[in-house]
Formats: structure tokens, C-alpha cells, sequence
């Protein structure tokens, strides 16, 4: 056993206590040897290490080439956010099966959690001895200081990454009491999870603007020479800042008897590659280089990480030099070509994607080549494309691939929908299906009754619902029979009667939505038919192609951003009048419009409809069937659920709609007093409403409101996706060994 390793071990054992090493290690933990891990001659244990460009894994005496099958875990519940660190022990170990089942063989985390995760790791590991679920601990960096304070090495955020590093190496052996710290994880730990450790994995994506500014600050401080990291000649101030917080690391560690490999975050816009068509500046503005790091004294190794997703930054549609490559389909894929270039890259050490996949949402914000857009898919279709991106990783001799992510949270924001949901400290309370960010999990964390009410037309689950949470209203035209209504923390939910089954190629149902006053009061939609109180939104349903929710056109939140505000679209006059007449269809921007000195080139802002309602069914294995189905009839029964922001709302917990144009420039929200719908029969051929003589007028204010009380503990439920078992096969048909 080395001299420095002893000297360093007897210092740690003093500042730490017997006590304590012993509770961590003799009550919680396994010791090296019943985790089949390699004695190096200085008397360290390792259980994985790189080997050229592989992982390798020591088991049964011997070293195996290792491909790790991961998955990213997030810190959040729905109502609740990641700083309040709601996860109980239950949830981890219930959550560990399911990966386990899944194929899955690692875990990912961003940051410190709880003790309980410690202790239901070892907990879950000392029953599945043979075959364990690893950790690759993530250690969060000062993400908001680095940004706005643009150099790495200042004192108060070098002092707060070292702490937070020392305080993870201590958190996953077990072996500290972490303060009380606003937002972070805090307590006792005394779980020993280092043995069942994969990988340390520090930092966070790094803001380009932060790292150029901090090469230029401190160009000229020395390059970093530490005991187990080191900074090449080659290495930018930045790259020799990040030396030295891995070895940190790998010092912490190495007090512990362990090491193992060490690797920080990095992502596309700081790769090392350059990106002649990437038309963002700031997407390649500076690079930061695995490659000008170099471990020294340390068996374990490193290896490089990225956040590589097929539809983000843009170089991923414009960057000719990436279509040269072809999938196993024969198709132009510049993912696949993006892979293969990275990996030439580092030639000499292994790479692991750490992030990759695609949303189950209605919502997107981005376009991808082959439809590999980010988001717009139901669950079907996010488990043949994440399948499909895992396959490439594979084939492109990664050492790794760990999915984003195992479970939806709902306090995400998107920015082409956080403008729209006012007050944004709510987020976490709804689930808005036009945010995409929120839907990247394998495990959905569904609204309250969406275990419930299934869209297929069958009133059976609608008859088992309490007069209180289900109401019959009363606006309904010839034509419909009756309506009922009620609502959960994603959807608003009808359910129609009408006079005879829905005859689509002949008829639409059209159902006018009013929430505030103003609005449409006559419209094309409307013919012969006069309202006194405006509609928000028009809901029409009829033939697949033509069913949609449209809303007002002064009252589209989407014009009055990108079309008002910063006069990125055309918005007529006659389009922003009270009582328009005109409904539009329901968009979200994907790319906004870009030009130079900002980039290199002209385009325009881009946008896609997201308002349309797809027709099928939520029942799995039935004809029809698609997570994000909407609509269903069944004889002279229709059902119909409707996500929350397409009718205007910004925040269903407390009944908040989006305010009209009231002369500032902001979007504003403001309290409804709840919802006035309006149900009809419409003849296609004529276009007239069945039973509506021309110019009658309909007095909507007599109408029922159907409202709810304000919530702040969503009701939710968890569910494998579709997605879960298509991804399941795709892990399996994986080698695990190469």
C-alpha cells in the first residue's frame, strides 16, 4: 500500500471520526471485496476504469469492455419542485425496480439528493448482489454565477464548487453531514454507496459566453498540475479550471480507498468541433476540449460526456459538412454523422452520450431532421426514436448512452411556452401538454384522472364520477342532447349526447369557449348565429384533417408575442379588433427569426400548429389507440378532453386566463370566473348550424359556468409510458459487453 495513499487516510480518518467511518461502512456499506472490486499495488479499489476508448467493468477477477445502459433521474414530483426535495425512500426503491426491469443498469443524478436515495440504492443493491444498479453521481456546479458573474475563478465560485464537490464525495460514502442549505440537499449521510459508484460527473452545461470570457480574463494564469488531473499545454484557462475541480474529485475520493472514472458535462455548443452551418454564433462561439485534460495517478481514468440531441442547435438541419453520413434505413441522418465525428475527435479516450432522446408532448421547440423534432410525438413514436438514437450511439463505439430522462416533471419550462404561464411559480402545480420539457420521462406522472377517464366514447367511467366532480351544463344547441364537464391538472374534459351518431363526412360538432370578457361574437363558424358575450375559442370536430381548437385571433397569445410585440410575423389590424370574427389556428414558435450580427445568415421566425385534436383512443391495445388521443364517439356518445393552455389558460390552479391587449406590452393573466361553452351541430354542406335561424341571437351570459376550486397538491399518478417497453427492447438487444 502506497505511503501518500496511508498519510492521506490516517488525515481523513482524524478529521472524520471512528464513529462515523464505522457507521458508514460496517453498518451501511459493502466492503471492496463483496462488490468483486480490483486492489490496485497502492491499495485503492476500482470497479470500473476506461481502457482506450472503452469503459471496462472487473468482474469474476477480470476486466470486461462495458457499455453503459443509463438513465437520467430528476429531483421533482409534480407540485413540487427540485429544491424541495420531495422523493421519499419508497419512491427510489420502487423506482430502482422499475429501472432494473427496464434494462437499465445505471443511474444518472444531476446533484446531491436526500440520504434516503443513499440508503435505497444500498438497499436495493444488497438484494440484487449480482446484478446492481450503478450511480454516476452528478456534481452541480454555480450555474447562475457563472453566468452572470462570466468568470470561473473568482473566489466565492471556486470556494462553493469545491464545497459542493466535497460535500457529494461525502454524500455517496457516506460519511458527512451536509448543513441545512436553501434549495440543496442537506442531513446526516451514513449510506455507503461507493462501492455500487460508476462515474463522477461534474458541472452543468457551460454557458459559451461564460467560458470565452473567462479564457480572455484569465488567459493568463497557470496551466493546473494536480495530483490526479492535470491541464496540457494546450488547455484554455477555463479547460485548466475544470482540471482542477476533477481533481478535487479524484483527491476526495482517493481519501475514501477508491477511485473511480471522473468526467465533466459538456454539450454540443462548447464541443470541440467546428460547425460551419450552424447558423447561431453563439452555438460555436468557443470550444471546451476533454482532450486538453489529463489524468495522472489515477487507474480509474476519464473519459469525455455530452448532451447531444438530434434537434438542437440547428447545425443538426443546415450543417452540410454532417450530410454525408446514412442510417441503416438509407436515409441522410446528421445525428448519426455528428456521433462519428465526435468520436474521431477523441480517438484516444472513451465517450459517453449522457443525454439524448425526444418528449411524449403536443408541444415543441425545436425541428429535427427524419421527425426527430423536440417534441409533437406520442409515446409510440418517443420510443422508436429513442430506440433508434440509442442504436446509433451504440453503433458508433460509444462507451455509453443515458436516456433524458425517467419521469415527467411538470415544473419545466420551455421557452416558447414559459410567456404563457402566468404566474410562472405555478408551473409546477398543472401539467401543460404544450410544454415539451415536461415530457421526457419514460414514466408519466399522469393528471389526476387520466387513470380514469379513458377517451374512447364509453360513458361506463363517466357514470362512476361523483355529481361533485363531473357537471351537466346547460349550453347546448338542436342537435345535442346534453353535456357534461369536469377537469383535471391537464385537461378540461366534455362529454357530449348527441341527437345521432357523428355522421364527420357530413357535419362538424362545434363547441364555442368563452372564459373572460370579449371575444368573438359572430364568426364564419358561426353562420346566422349572433352571441352577446364573445368566445375565446373554437373547438370543431368532424373529419381528421379539420379538427382543431382555434382561438380569437386578437386574443392569440402566439400573434401578440412574435406578431405585436417584436414584429416577427404579420399581424393585420383587422385580425387585432374586438369581435373579429376570425379564429386561428393555435401555434407555437420552433425557431425564431434570426439574423446578422447574431448569426451568419437570414431565416425566419418558424412556427408549427399545435392545436389540432387527433381522434382514437387512451386505451392501450384498442384500434385507435395514441397517448395524445382526444377525441372519440361512440354511437350518440362523444368524449373530449382538452389541454388546459389551448382554451387560454396560463394557470388552472387558480383559474387564470391570458388577459386581452390592454395597452402595455407584456402578456398579463387575470382571473376567470370560469368557462361557458357553447355546443353545435354544423352541416358541411350548407354550413348553417342544425336548428339556427339567421341573425337569432343566443344569450351566452345565461349560460352555466362550469369553475373549480384553486388547488395546490395536484393529484397524480405514475404510469409506464408506451415508450418504457419500446425502449425496453431496444436496451436488450444491446450488448452489454462488447
Amino acid at each position: 500500500m502506497g505511503k501518500t495513499w496511508i498519510r492521506r487516510r490516517i488525515g481523513w480518518l482524524f478529521l472524520t471520526g471512528f464513529a462515523g467511518l464505522a457507521t458508514g461502512y460496517l453498518l451501511w456499506g459493502p466492503t471492496a471485496a463483496q462488490v468483486d472490486a480490483h486492489q490496485t499495488e497502492e491499495g485503492y479499489s476500482l470497479k470500473f476504469r476506461t481502457s482506450q476508448t472503452d469503459m471496462q467493468v472487473y468482474e469474476e477477477g477480470e476486466w470486461r469492455p462495458y457499455f453503459v445502459k443509463g438513465i437520467n433521474l430528476g429531483a421533482s414530483l409534480p407540485g413540487r419542485y427540485p429544491g424541495e426535495l420531495p422523493i421519499a425512500k419508497e419512491d427510489y426503491l420502487r423506482w430502482f425496480g422499475m429501472m432494473h426491469e427496464l434494462g437499465t443498469r445505471a443511474v444518472r443524478i444531476y446533484t446531491i439528493h436526500q440520504p434516503v436515495f443513499y440508503e435505497a440504492l444500498v438497499e436495493f443493491n444488497r438484494k440484487h448482489a449480482n446484478d446492481p444498479l450503478y450511480l454516476i453521481q452528478g456534481i452541480w456546479s454555480p450555474e447562475e454565477a457563472l453566468i452572470e458573474k462570466k468568470d470561473a475563478f473568482l473566489p466565492e465560485i471556486r470556494t462553493e464548487f469545491r464545497n459542493e464537490i466535497e460535500y457529494a464525495v461525502g454524500a455517496v460514502y457516506g460519511d458527512i453531514t451536509i448543513p441545512e442549505r436553501s434549495g440543496k440537499a442537506s442531513g446526516t449521510y451514513s449510506a455507503n454507496a461507493g462501492p455500487y459508484l460508476l462515474a463522477w460527473h461534474i458541472g452543468t452545461e457551460w454557458d459559451p459566453e461564460m467560458v470565452k470570457i473567462t479564457n480572455e480574463k484569465r488567459a493568463e494564469e497557470p496551466r493546473y498540475q494536480g495530483d490526479h488531473f492535470q491541464a496540457s499545454a494546450e488547455a484554455s484557462a477555463f479547460e485548466s479550471w475544470l482540471a482542477e475541480m476533477l481533481d478535487l474529485a479524484a483527491e476526495q475520493e482517493a481519501m475514501r480507498g477508491w477511485q473511480h472514472p471522473v468526467t465533466f458535462t459538456n454539450w454540443v455548443t462548447t464541443d470541440p468541433l467546428e460547425h460551419p452551418g450552424e447558423p447561431m454564433l453563439h452555438e460555436d462561439m468557443v470550444s471546451v476540449d476533454p482532450t486538453h485534460i489529463e489524468p495522472i495517478r489515477w487507474e480509474a481514468g476519464y473519459f469525455a460526456a455530452y448532451h447531444v440531441y438530434p434537434y438542437y442547435p440547428d447545425l443538426f438541419r443546415y450543417d452540410v459538412s454532417l450530410q454525408n453520413v446514412r442510417n441503416q434505413k438509407g436515409e441522410v441522418d446528421t445525428y448519426k454523422a455528428y456521433l462519428r465525428k465526435l468520436r474521431e475527435h477523441h480517438s484516444e479516450m472513451p465517450v459517453m452520450v449522457t443525454e439524448f432522446g425526444v418528449p411524449s408532448s403536443v408541444g415543441a421547440a425545436h425541428r429535427g431532421l427524419l421527425g426527430r423534432d423536440q417534441g409533437g410525438h406520442d409515446e409510440r413514436e418517443q420510443g422508436q426514436i429513442n430506440a433508434d438514437l440509442l442504436r446509433e450511439i451504440y453503433e458508433e463505439g460509444y462507451a455509453g448512452a443515458i436516456l433524458f430522462t425517467w419521469q415527467d416533471e411538470w415544473f419545466k419550462r420551455t421557452w416558447n411556452t414559459m410567456r404563457f404561464e402566468l404566474p410562472e411559480e405555478n408551473r409546477a402545480y398543472w401539467k401543460n401538454e404544450l410544454t415539451n420539457e415536461s415530457f421526457f420521462g419514460l414514466l408519466a406522472m399522469d393528471a389526476g384522472l387520466e387513470n380514469i377517464l379513458s377517451i374512447d366514447g364509453d360513458v361506463e367511467d363517466w357514470d362512476k364520477l361523483k355529481d361533485n366532480v363531473k357537471k351537466h351544463m346547460n349550453g347546448t344547441m338542436p342537435g345535442i342532447r346534453g353535456m357534461w364537464m369536469t377537469h383535471d391538472e391537464a385537461y378540461v374534459y366534455f362529454l357530449l349526447r348527441l341527437e345521432q351518431p357523428l355522421r364527420p363526412e357530413r357535419e362538424h360538432v362545434v363547441i364555442g369557449i368563452d372564459t373572460i370578457p370579449g371575444g368573438n361574437r359572430e364568426a364564419q363558424e358561426l353562420p346566422g348565429l349572433r352571441l352577446d358575450e364573445g368566445l375565446e375559442a373554437m373547438i370543431r370536430l368532424g373529419d381528421s384533417d379539420e379538427s382543431e381548437v382555434k382561438i380569437a385571433s386578437n386574443y392569440d397569445f402566439h400573434k401578440r408575442l412574435y406578431g405585436k410585440r417584436y414584429g416577427m410575423l404579420p399581424y393585420p389590424d383587422e385580425e387585432q379588433r374586438d369581435n373579429s370574427g376570425l379564429f386561428l389556428p393555435w401555434k407555437l414558435a420552433v425557431s425564431l427569426e434570426m439574423s446578422p450580427p447574431d448569426t451568419k445568415t437570414t431565416h425566419p421566425l418558424e412556427e408549427m400548429t399545435v392545436g389540432q385534436l387527433r381522434r382514437g383512443t387512451t386505451v392501450p391495445g384498442k384500434q385507435g389507440y395514441s397517448s395524445q388521443a382526444n377525441w372519440e364517439t361512440r354511437g350518440e356518445w362523444l368524449e373530449l378532453r382538452v389541454p388546459w393552455m389551448l382554451l387560454g389558460f396560463t394557470d388552472p390552479s387558480t383559474s387564470r386566463v391570458m388577459r386581452y391587449p390592454s395597452g402595455e406590452g407584456s402578456l398579463t393573466s387575470t382571473e376567470s370566473e370560469g368557462i361557458r361553452v357553447l355546443a353545435m351541430l354544423q352541416e358541411k354542406a350548407e354550413g348553417s348550424i342544425k336548428g339556427v335561424r339567421a341573425g337569432q341571437i343566443i344569450r351566452l351570459t345565461e349560460l352555466d359556468r362550469y369553475s373549480w376550486p384553486v388547488w395546490s397538491l395536484p393529484r397524480f399518478s405514475e404510469r409506464k409510458k408506451e415508450s418504457f417497453s419500446l425502449y425496453q427492447k431496444a436496451l436488450d438487444s444491446i450488448p452489454t459487453y462488447r
